[in-house]
């Protein structure tokens, strides 16, 4: 179990929940009417906050989860400072707090962009995307991917020209890329070093990567994310705020990932 704000959100709904239903239960007992004059102040506070910490808790646990990023580790499709919304159910009904599946839905497929907890580190949330899926050999050799012996198609966009925070990405070479899935864009830095090699997928376990393929901290490095540390899949950008550079990026607003 992971300490984390849904863990938070569960104690005081179950807090809040407690302290008014036990007041009402009190009342009924010694046959008394309530009376909002006259009931305690904890009391009222738990009434008032009750309702709205177990809706926050409910969407937040089996609908949607806002995620702000942090890094410039998925360029460019996501910037720093970009907010997003986050599907929880679309792999599996999960219960809060303890992160156990109760319904299966759909499996993680090539290509989505996909909130995990870090397996080295369930206590913080990464962002990447699925490369490869369980039984796929993945290859990775000068900075150009294969997949079960199939050569990945790059097409090159020219120059990156990077702002605010991702300044630094400026002269890498912007491509895109066709997982057979989903093409999309995606940052190498020619020069840079990079981890290469070969990586079969084993069951249950996912391979993914980092758009910025070239400042990214992912499964070359540190191995497979399991089937149980998924959060969920990115869907949307809802805000994007880089105040390095211009503020509110309106034209980020709206944008539906893939």
């Amino acid at each position: 179990m992971d300490i984390d704000f849904s863990f938070f959100l569960f104690v005081a709904t179950v807090i809040t929940g407690i302290v008014w239903g036990g007041y009402l239960l009190y009342l009924k007992k010694v046959g008394r009417v309530f009376d909002e004059k006259n009931e305690p102040i904890l009391v009222e506070y738990a009434r008032s906050f009750f309702p709205i910490v177990l809706i926050v808790l409910l969407l937040r646990s089996f609908l949607v989860e806002p995620f702000r990023i942090p890094s410039g580790s998925m360029m460019p499709t996501l910037l720093v400072g970009d907010f997003i919304l986050v599907n929880k159910f679309t792999y599996g009904i999960r219960l809060p707090v303890i992160n156990t599946k109760i319904i299966e839905m759909n499996n993680p497929q090539r290509g989505d962009i996909v909130v995990f907890r870090f397996p080295k580190d369930p206590s913080v949330d990464y962002i990447k995307r699925v490369i490869g899926v369980p039984g796929d050999r993945i290859a990775y050799y000068d900075k150009v991917l294969h997949i079960n012996d199939k050569l990945i198609p790059q097409a090159s966009l020219g120059i990156y020209q990077g702002v605010g925070q991702g300044a630094e990405m400026t002269g890498a070479e912007h491509k895109r890329e066709n997982l057979q899935t989903v093409e999309h864009d995606m940052l190498i830095k020619n020069g840079a070093p990079t981890v290469e090699g070969v990586y079969q997928v084993p069951a249950g376990h996912y391979f993914v990567m980092g758009d910025n393929r070239d400042n990214s901290n992912d499964s070359r490095y540190w191995g497979f994310v399991p089937e149980q540390n998924l959060v969920g899949k990115a869907f949307f950008i809802w805000m994007s705020w880089d105040w390095d550079h211009k503020g509110i990026g309106f034209d980020r607003i709206g944008t539906v990932l893939n």
